[in-house]
């Protein structure tokens, strides 16, 4: 049977887009590759740290000067926000070579509530998802304060599923895991953390810090609400550790600032061995 021009042109035009479709496979695997080993290779281990409601980006200012004092690092603060349109604007520079830079995220919507909670975990996935395309690194620690704690356990349990990248520690500050209830009144989002534990990464090491001006309250969060964190990581991550200090800036806004806490920071979370013992109230670590 004698094809056409018609018939031949259409086979010529299937056999050259088959081809460029081979081609930017080709390509495109090779671009993952690429990716993963660089990945791979990297040595950068970034602090990614969450404020709580109400804060903005400038939340932890304070705390990475004060560190960069103290240990001569020179870590980089870059931040990044999230506004509601969808838009993520970074500022702040990476500076080169930076092993351990500190990556703020905040939200345009900072609003408190379990929604809101739940929303901010999303843009903060959003917000990662970005990250980890522009620094390329294969472990990160985390570190949450009030609010912050509460969406780093919303986005483990419910976005974070990477097989190349590891959280390895995660510090929550005075984080309310039961808003101003009561433990024997479980709220929602309580429940919820307690029924979707399984899916935090069980190699993670966390710490929950809580601050007490009178052994009840850091001035605004319960005591108790901070260490229902137990009924969330205890048992199902490497290591929980509690943790409450006591003494001067120990309200609850002002914890980031706390020198224990700093000090904390530098032992737990920073890449550093260190020998000592935790400061402060602090129960053993539960496995």
């Amino acid at each position: 049977m004698k094809l056409s021009k018609q018939h031949w042109a259409i086979i010529v035009a299937f056999g050259l887009l088959t081809l460029v479709l081979a081609i930017f496979g080709a390509c495109r695997a090779h671009r993952n590759v690429q990716l993963m080993e660089s990945r791979q290779r990297s040595r950068m281990s970034p602090v990614i740290m969450i404020p709580g409601s109400s804060a903005t980006v400038n939340r932890f200012d304070r705390l990475v000067a004060k560190i960069n004092r103290q240990d001569h690092q020179n870590h980089s603060l870059v931040k990044v926000k999230v506004y509601n349109s969808g838009k993520i604007v970074f500022t702040g520079r990476m500076r080169a070579n930076d092993r351990e830079p500190f990556i703020v995220v905040g939200f345009q919507n900072n609003h408190d509530d379990y929604s809101n909670i739940k929303k901010q975990a999303a843009m903060f996935n959003r917000a990662f998802n970005q990250i980890k395309q522009r620094y390329r690194f294969n472990n990160f620690k985390g570190i949450g304060h009030s609010n912050g704690g509460l969406i780093y356990t919303y986005f483990l349990e419910h976005y974070f599923n990477e097989r190349q990248i590891r959280i390895t520690r995660l510090m929550t500050i005075g984080s309310p895991y039961n808003f101003s209830e009561p433990t024997s009144r479980k709220t929602q989002m309580l429940s919820d953390f307690e029924k979707y534990r399984s899916r935090i990464p069980k190699s993670l090491i966390v710490y929950s810090v809580a601050g007490s001006e009178n052994y009840v309250e850091d001035g605004i969060v319960q005591l108790s609400s901070v260490l229902a964190g137990k009924y969330i990581y205890q048992k199902q991550v490497k290591h929980y550790t509690q943790i409450t200090v006591t003494g001067r800036l120990t309200e609850h806004s002002d914890l980031p600032q706390n020198s224990q806490v700093l000090d904390l920071i530098q032992r737990y979370i920073l890449n550093r061995p260190q020998q000592r013992q935790p400061i402060g109230q602090t129960t053993r670590p539960a496995n």
